[in-house]
């Protein structure tokens, strides 16, 4: 099992070093620093992309960053992320009432 993932791994690395261009490969791997579920979603993204032959060149930095906008602005409709999350207060609690609990101590 662990050969098997191995040898996966080094046939996408192979794939992606074909389909990328050296400055678009360099972002994609500071994106994994950050974030590897983002990084690893694009990249299953670019080789499907050119396994199903949509890719007739290799992929520059300014069209990764616009895959990454777009993948973006879908999590925002869809509302996957964290960052749709809203908090929403209860009424009825403010910071004063911090205080006057304090000085009924």
């Amino acid at each position: 099992m662990k050969y098997f993932r191995k040898q996966e791994s080094e046939a996408r690395s192979l794939m992606l070093s074909q389909i990328l261009e050296p400055e678009a490969a360099d972002r994609l791997g500071r994106i994994r620093m950050v974030k590897e579920s983002r990084a690893t979603d694009v990249e299953n993204r670019l080789i499907m992309l050119a396994r199903s032959g949509q890719l007739r060149q290799k992929v520059t930095e300014d069209q990764l960053k616009d895959m990454l906008a777009s993948l973006s602005e879908h999590e925002k409709q869809t509302g996957h992320t964290m960052e749709s999350v809203k908090v929403v207060r209860r009424g009825g609690w403010d910071d004063d009432d911090l205080d006057d609990l304090l000085k009924e101590v």
